[in-house]
Parts: structure tokens; sequence; C-alpha cells
């Protein structure tokens, strides 16, 4: 199944292709924390991609968490070939919906033309500063863009 499609998924759908664990976090939150076990961990089978969430001392709120991280992670660690998206809004916010299909495919780009700035950019219909500006939007994608430039032996972005 494309990565598009894990996306587009509603929470439940994506919850329903995931291993579940919950358990006992340590660490502040006084004694209610030890004694329920409110930390979630979902792997996501097809993908692989494992993301956890235990800052709050309730199971619902951290499903949730962990939930949102699930599709940050998708877009940030899967790969796929570059696809023109149907939609460039570079202005988007990283909590709007359409933010993380977006960043997924610009990594796409990126990732299959070495790390170029310059050429992706220029693949994308775009100026190299905004695109610099797009990925610094969420410092996650910032730290996998240069994860990215590593693999290809290039040097960090600043």
């Amino acid at each position: 199944m494309p990565r598009s499609d894990w996306l587009a998924m509603t929470d439940k759908e994506l919850l329903a292709e995931c291993s579940v664990d919950t358990y006992r976090a340590s660490g502040p939150g006084g004694q209610k924390r030890n004694k329920t076990s409110s930390a979630v961990r979902l792997r996501h089978r097809p993908s692989g991609v494992l993301v956890i969430a235990e800052e709050s001392r309730s199971q619902h709120e951290n499903k949730a968490r962990a939930i949102r991280r699930l599709r940050r992670d998708i877009a940030l660690q899967v790969r796929e070939p570059f696809a023109m998206p149907a939609e460039l809004d570079w202005d988007l916010g990283c909590k709007d919906e359409r933010f993380w299909p977006l960043a997924a495919g610009v990594l796409d780009a990126f990732d299959e033309v070495e790390a170029q700035v310059s050429t992706t950019a220029g693949r994308l219909g775009t100026t190299t500063a905004r695109l610099i500006a797009f990925l610094q939007t969420d410092e996650k994608l910032w730290q996998r863009a240069n994860e990215i430039r590593r693999n290809h032996g290039q040097k960090p972005l600043h």
C-alpha cells in the first residue's frame, strides 16, 4: 500500500494497522502515573514505524499524540518514487493535515536528486529559499532533510 494511502486514513483505520502496547511510564507525574498503564507505543505493521507517547497521565491523550506522531514519522521515514504533489502550498503549517503528505513528497524529491537543494527546488517549481524555509517549518523535518544529505555525502544545511 502506498504511503499516501496510510497518510489519508482516518485515525481509526490507521490504528487498525498497528500493534498497540500500553505500559506504565516512569518519570514525573505523581503516584497516579506509576499505577496506570497510560503510556502508548504504536508499531505500524506495514511500514515498521514505531512511535511512543507517554507525556500525559491519560492513555486517551497519549494515544491521540501517538497517532499524530505516527503520521509524521511515516511521512519522514517512508520514501517512495517522487511524484509531483497535486497541490504545492508552501505556506502550510505543520498542524495542517496536508502538511505531512506534502513534506513526504518534498523529501522524496530531495532524496532522488541526492539532496541537492537547487535541483529539488527546480523539480518542485520553487526557489531554493522557499524550499529551505519549508524544510525549517518543523524541527523533525529539518533533521530528516539533513540525514538525507548525510546519507548522500552532503554537508548539513544551516
